[in-house]
């Protein structure tokens, strides 16, 4: 049985997935299964994919789907996966030839189920670091105390025991495809430290078409999405006052958005959100001027 899960979500990425496969096919270590979940492609992904899979160079499990949003594909590969460890590897991204080999390294001298993973590096296609490097002087960490109080920026790459990210599912809502992934990242932060691990585990790309580049739309178009995730981050028992206060305007911001005038009586801090409806309606007007726009 292999011991790490690399993922895939992709939507009608053909152009680019290609780049992803190869890197995995150079790997210096082949102990994973590459897992893709199609999230309703109809550019021909499916018979590459299948094309792929015949070659037999690496193993691959493709699984299609209806669309449904980052958040649902990544529902589905954590149900499907039954590796130790897993790590998403997006479809215009690609992992360095031997990052798989330093995951499993250092998972086997440090690893245990006093942990629930580990963290390491992305960088650009140049090996320019996305952001700053995790703090030398910490061995392990929450990924919320890292942003919050360690001072890291940038994206970073997370290897989970997926155990723990099988807890915690993301929500579908209806006629929405998004909600943020760091939902189940901050669950499983109170439980488990992360180790980490200051090496590039992956390079990245951001194209026009990835949900990075488009956040206001992505705002607009599922205000239920956020207004949950904005909720649970507002009970996160190690967080600030004045981190909670921002969720809260975000919150009320999606619930105008959802037309949902129940939003007082839906928050778990009444008090912190009627301070936060002033900031919160300039900010839904704020939204709903630059995406008119747009």
């Amino acid at each position: 049985m292999k011991t790490l899960t690399v993922f895939t979500p992709t939507y009608n990425r053909v152009y680019c997935i290609d780049k992803c496969y190869e890197s995995l096919k150079r790997q210096t270590c082949k102990d994973f299964i590459w897992l893709v979940i199609d999230d309703g492609s109809t550019d021909g992904t499916k018979e590459m994919i299948e094309r792929w899979m015949k070659e037999n160079i690496i193993q691959i499990q493709y699984h299609w789907q209806q669309n449904q949003g980052m958040h649902g594909a990544h529902n589905t590969a954590y149900e499907l996966m039954d590796t130790k460890l897993n790590v998403c590897i997006d479809s215009d991204d690609y992992m360095p030839d031997d990052a798989v080999e330093k995951v499993l390294t250092y998972w086997n001298k440090y690893g245990s189920d006093k942990v629930s993973g580990m963290i390491g590096l992305d960088s650009y296609s140049d090996n320019r670091i996305i952001g700053t490097k995790l703090p030398d002087h910490l061995n392990r960490s929450t990924l919320f105390d890292l942003y919050n109080k360690h001072g890291t920026t940038g994206d970073k790459k997370l290897v989970y025991r997926t155990e723990l990210t099988k807890q915690y599912p993301y929500p579908l809502f209806k006629d929405e495809k998004y909600v943020g992934l760091a939902y189940k990242y901050y669950m499983i932060d109170k439980q488990y430290e992360l180790l980490l691990m200051n090496e590039v585990l992956c390079c990245v790309e951001y194209l026009p078409d990835g949900s990075s580049r488009n956040m206001f739309k992505q705002y607009s178009k599922n205000p239920n999405g956020f207004a949950f995730y904005r909720k649970e981050l507002m009970k996160l028992p190690f967080v600030s006052l004045p981190f909670k206060f921002r969720q809260a305007i975000h919150y009320v911001s999606s619930s105008l958005m959802s037309k949902n005038w129940r939003f007082l009586k839906d928050t778990p801090s009444k008090g912190l959100t009627i301070l936060a409806m002033p900031l919160g309606i300039t900010l839904y007007f704020y939204i709903t001027t630059k995406t008119r726009v747009a």
